[in-house]
């Protein structure tokens, strides 16, 4: 079930000088002081630049590591980055099963050194109404996939994440934000999908703690709840998996949850977004929401025939 990537246009690959001036400037804040990780000591990791880049300008990196939903670790944008030094991401393993014919447990570490990792600069929507532009460093959820070939039973892939209340304090206590393990699922063909990544990286480094660290995924077409992080199991299974915020709430947040400025959340508008980094660390100016956040041109085939305000 191999899924083959389109050409990819020239003017589609990120240009080797802005690879390498993000690589200087990263390298400068670190030995600066400007930029700290929680967690296991970042490292830098090899990627080619990949397919799908955006010359948006990118959030920087102070932005992105320390304004996070990541309720495992508490429910403030904060906590995530203060409250994750503990964790630790290694030694790490990912267990695929169900519907395959060779299920099979995977190392981080031999991931990442086996892999074809890429660079992709991504959009990321938060259903919550505000977006960043990040550089992951990742490889296809397909390659991996491929290596256990799917069952032509396979219809959908469940994703399931680790539960360590000892080093994830948003999993401590009598009252909890959600129930664990934070799970989440794709239909099979979005998951083959070439722009579905799992990263193991941003910012040319290895993943932060507070990002999810060491695997997570990442739809760019979805709002980021989809993007589980601190992947532990990936099931191959034949009927759609539960979904950790569908089960806390399912009438404001769907299993499909692609971006979509025409489906307001009960609670507030989808038309237009805030850009984190831009005019300070909030950003007052708002932009509008792009359908499918501006992937439709790759994905709006998966869903023909389908109300997609039904499925929010």
């Amino acid at each position: 079930m191999a899924y083959r990537s389109p050409p990819v246009p020239s003017s589609q690959i990120t240009p080797r000088s802005i690879y390498l001036r993000r690589r200087e400037f990263l390298a400068g804040a670190v030995a600066a002081g400007l930029i700290s990780v929680s967690g296991a000591r970042a490292e830098a990791l090899k990627a080619k630049p990949g397919p799908y880049a955006t010359d948006e300008k990118l959030t920087p990196l102070k932005d992105v590591t320390t304004y996070n939903n990541f309720y495992e670790f508490g429910t403030d944008k904060a906590d995530p980055a203060a409250k994750s030094d503990n964790f630790k991401p290694k030694p790490w393993r990912v267990k695929v099963d169900g519907l395959v014919a060779k299920p099979a447990e995977f190392d981080i570490e031999d991931l990442i050194a086996t892999m074809p990792l890429e660079e992709r600069i991504y959009r990321m929507r938060c259903v919550e109404a505000w977006s960043m532009v990040i550089p992951w460093t990742g490889f296809q959820l397909s390659a991996l996939l491929n290596k256990v070939e799917p069952l032509s039973s396979a219809k959908y892939v469940a994703f399931e994440t680790v539960v360590r209340p000892e080093e994830m304090p948003g999993q401590q206590g009598l009252f909890q934000a959600l129930e664990w393990p934070y799970v989440e699922g794709l239909r099979l063909d979005e998951a083959m999908h070439p722009l579905t990544i799992l990263a193991v990286g941003l910012y040319g480094e290895t993943l932060p703690n507070q990002n999810g660290a060491p695997i997570r995924l990442v739809v760019p077409w979805k709002y980021g709840f989809k993007g589980i992080k601190s992947i532990v199991r990936i099931s191959l299974v034949d009927k759609q998996p539960p979904t950790s915020w569908n089960l806390q709430n399912a009438q404001e947040y769907g299993f499909y949850a692609n971006v979509n400025p025409q489906v307001d959340h009960p609670r507030w508008s989808q038309a237009t977004e805030r850009r984190i980094g831009e005019d300070g660390f909030f950003g007052s100016g708002r932009r509008e929401t792009l359908p499918f956040n501006g992937y439709g041109e790759e994905v709006a085939s998966l869903y023909a025939g389908m109300d997609l305000k039904a499925n929010y």
